[in-house]
């Protein structure tokens, strides 16, 4: 099977993913792939703020992050969009591990070749959102339907 997706420069931000061929609402399109790391351990690599308004990072679940730093793979480059095209979804391990959850990133509508592909990342910090995480955290996406920030409140 050819992959439906590619990277390159993107208008959003940096690098990007975009199809290459059709692709159908819930579809399986990538799965995020890093290396694991406990919270402890990303902290100590990255610092605990989310200083940088930039990240590989995805959080797993309570134990673990993915650091697709080391290890990464094309699902690094999908671009956060207000208005996105997919969703990343975390699938719990069977057999109850959480070091063997994976995350996926699946189609929520229907996508033609040359869009790029979108989620939302849904980042929230455990510092005060202030006016500079804020700026630091600006969005791109272009979408009429932009909050401004890649930030979530906090929940």
């Amino acid at each position: 099977m050819s992959r439906r997706y590619v990277a390159r420069r993107s208008p959003i931000h940096g690098n990007g993913v975009f199809a290459s061929a059709p692709i159908g609402k819930g579809e399986e399109i990538i799965r995020y792939q890093g290396k694991l790391l406990t919270h402890d351990e990303a902290d100590e690599l990255y610092g605990d703020g989310g200083e940088s308004g930039h990240t590989f990072l995805f959080t797993l679940n309570d134990e673990y992050i993915i650091d697709a730093n080391q290890g990464g793979n094309t699902a690094r480059w999908i671009n956060h969009s207000c208005a996105p095209n997919c969703r990343a979804l975390v699938e719990e391990s069977a057999s109850g591990d959480p070091r063997k959850d994976k995350v996926v990133i699946e189609a929520i509508r229907d996508i033609k070749p040359g869009e790029e592909l979108t989620y939302d990342y849904g980042i929230v910090l455990d510092v005060p959102h202030i006016a500079r995480l804020k700026k630091l955290w600006k969005c791109l996406c272009g979408s009429s339907k932009c909050t401004g920030t890649l930030l979530k409140p906090k929940r």
